[in-house]
């Protein structure tokens, strides 16, 4: 582990303001989302608000929250995730908003169905059966039915009122989850989705949810209010998965995206460093930027010395790692926002202590930072 990263290149890239439509944010650091099942019978406490406002407090420019779900009976497995919808939990969510604010931050909730990643029989609904476009799981095993059209609808809608509410009570945008094998991305994969109606088919047949779920999205919050769309080629069980095997593939699913309503495309790498096709040093945010002409955020790994997903299967830590070669391809306009995730859990100052060249004061990522809210 490197604890004592050398650092040569100046930092104040990341904290230059950047504006998406009207609203601007004070620095370039995005944290990620972390799903975190602090938030019992899905209502975020004010353990939750204080945990989001300390990055705030530390030149955090835009919070994404961890993933908080959906009004339906199967888009969670854990009575502890937190729910977008209901009054006693959007109460919960309008103080974190507040907190966030009074600490000069601004802040988005990312709205989630975990799809077929649902375990049969999971809480809080246990009666209620996963869902997904073809009933498959990740690994191709049939689980459930196909969801019916008259599902889908009600889904699309179910996520319309998530984006509507988060607009309400105050909120600075949205991000719609399409990421990791969740809901969404069952539609997009070809391996989950095996539907041979209108939402099957082609690549482009397969995005037409995502692209409703946009539209509806959009819809529902009017012209200016931030639509950010988390995409990832990878799964969690698969790591080489792809949605888009050439370049020419990802600029046309990203066009009808960004055509249906996508201010902001919010690219999930495993390391961000690592280019996405053969032939060309951009990363997926890089491409999503140069493809759609959208602002885009990068993501994985940033500030680490391991890849996060190596630290969740050996249960290990990890050191700070410099970021020059992040400050250089930001610099050069690859991507716009850069998301930090594991080196802002273990370390809520993160962000401070880089502006101030702190260094050899970053806290490591440790397992134990995901037991608390730090």
């Amino acid at each position: 582990m490197n604890s004592n990263p050398q650092h040569t290149r100046s930092t104040a890239a990341l904290f230059e303001p950047f504006t998406i439509g009207n609203l601007t944010l004070p620095t370039r650091i995005v944290m990620a989302p972390m799903t975190r099942g602090f938030s019992p019978n899905g209502v975020p406490g004010s353990d939750v608000a204080a945990y989001y406002r300390r990055r705030a407090e530390n030149n955090v420019g835009l919070i994404i929250t961890e993933g908080t779900v959906i009004n339906h009976p199967a888009s969670t497995d854990s009575p502890n995730i937190p729910r977008f919808f209901g009054e006693d939990a959007l109460n919960g969510w309008a103080e974190v908003v507040k907190q966030v604010h009074e600490a000069g931050g601004k802040i988005m909730p990312q709205i989630w169905h975990i799809g077929m990643t649902r375990p049969v029989g999971a809480e809080p609904n246990p009666e209620a059966m996963p869902i997904g476009p073809s009933g498959l799981d990740l690994n191709g095993n049939q689980v459930s039915e196909p969801m019916t059209e008259e599902e889908i609808a009600y889904v699309i809608q179910a996520y319309a009122d998530a984006a509507a509410n988060a607009k309400r009570i105050g909120f600075d945008g949205v991000e719609i989850h399409g990421a990791h094998g969740y809901l969404i991305d069952q539609f997009l994969w070809e391996q989950t989705n095996r539907r041979t109606d209108r939402y099957g088919g082609d690549m482009m047949k397969r995005a037409r949810f995502a692209i409703e779920v946009v539209e509806a999205v959009r819809r529902a919050v009017g012209p200016d209010f931030p639509v950010v769309l988390r995409l990832s080629q990878w799964k969690t069980n698969q790591y080489d998965a792809r949605l888009a095997p050439t370049p020419e593939d990802l600029g046309k699913l990203l066009g009808a995206l960004s055509d249906a309503g996508v201010d902001v495309f919010h690219c999930s790498t495993r390391r961000f460093w690592e280019p996405e096709y053969e032939g060309s040093d951009l990363n997926f945010a890089g491409w999503a930027k140069k493809l759609t002409g959208k602002p885009a955020i990068t993501v994985g790994s940033v500030g680490l010395d391991e890849a996060f997903t190596s630290l969740f299967a050996e249960g290990k830590g990890a050191g700070s790692k410099d970021i020059d070669d992040l400050l250089e391809r930001l610099e050069n306009g690859e991507f716009d926002l850069v998301a930090v995730g594991r080196a802002l859990l273990g370390d809520p100052a993160w962000a401070t202590k880089v502006r101030e060249g702190r260094f050899d004061e970053l806290a490591p990522f440790t397992p134990e930072a995901l037991k608390t809210l730090a």
